[in-house]
């Protein structure tokens, strides 16, 4: 098995699936992606993707050929496994060069979208993708906890030996952290449908980061797959209450709510609230599939 990194762009002619599937043509990296069954690849965007740098982690669970072209194959990705990037990473360290300590120095365009990276690289890139945010909108509700192997929210220690590693990138209290923090800080520490914007003495927001696809529906941890909700209206929406229109508009279940409610829990328009930021904003595959699953229309 190998690390990677695979290059991703919104304008790319090959059929990728963010979250699902990597399209790429056999003769120039099968046996590259070969390598990566069963561990984690880094994305990267470079501008022809949005310019996001490195900005997401997940494991390749096995490669296939493409059934309508020969020539093409697929890495399929786990999708519960997918975790973005707190921040995101550029390519070049200032003043230290790439990250990637196999690309040269002179910042010039590298076209190989699949390179496969050492151990070194990969850590010290997602320790940067992974470092915790501190602004008030990402912090938690009351005072840091220590959570299960002994992390706490103020500060996840990235010890990059033997299983560490993967121990830290699979820890559910680790992304559920790590996603709650991002979700919080898209939506400015606001409630999508409410619109209220509570926080407690310490200005820290009362919000939650809720999950469009569950964890246990095998969702990812990513900010497109969450919204930021109060407390009831999250539980509104996870029992299908609410829903969310492919317009954005926030959906009821007939007659599950009544109106005096609704006026109390809901923006005025019934129109979600987003992230100005379109890279941050709900992805219309995962509310479509909430309003398949979870809501009771």
């Amino acid at each position: 098995m190998a690390k990677a990194v695979f290059i991703q762009s919104g304008h790319s002619k090959y059929d990728d699936q963010p979250g699902r599937a990597y399209h790429f043509p056999k003769r120039q990296y099968l046996s590259r992606v070969e390598q990566t069954v069963g561990d984690w690849v880094i994305f990267y965007a470079g501008r022809r993707g949005g310019d996001l740098g490195y900005h997401s982690v997940q494991k390749v669970l096995q490669v296939i050929e493409d059934p309508e072209d020969n020539s093409q194959a697929y890495a399929l990705l786990d999708p519960g496994s997918e975790l973005s990037f707190e921040r995101n990473v550029p390519r070049w360290r200032e003043d230290l060069g790439p990250y990637e300590t196999g690309l040269p120095r002179s910042r010039g365009n590298n076209t190989s979208a699949v390179r496969i990276i050492s151990e070194s690289d990969f850590s010290a890139i997602i320790q940067a993708g992974l470092k915790a945010s501190h602004v008030p909108d990402a912090l938690p509700r009351g005072a840091e906890q220590m959570v299960p192997g002994g992390f706490s929210d103020s500060q996840v220690p990235f010890e990059y030996s033997g299983g560490i590693r993967e121990t830290v990138l699979s820890q559910r209290a680790f992304r559920d952290r790590s996603f709650a923090r991002q979700v919080k800080q898209a939506y400015g520490g606001r409630c999508s449908m409410s619109g209220l914007e509570l926080r407690n003495g310490g200005g820290r927001p009362e919000v939650e980061a809720a999950h469009i696809v569950p964890v246990a529906e095998n969702g990812p941890d990513t900010v497109r797959n969450g919204i930021a909700l109060s407390g009831t209206v999250h539980w509104m929406f996870d029992r299908g209450l609410l829903s969310i229109s492919d317009s954005r508009e926030i959906l009821v279940s007939g007659g599950a709510v009544e109106d005096q409610t609704l006026q109390r829990l809901i923006v005025p328009d019934r129109r979600l609230i987003e992230p100005r930021d379109a890279s941050l904003q709900p992805h219309p595959a995962y509310i479509k599939w909430h309003r398949e699953n979870v809501f009771k229309g």
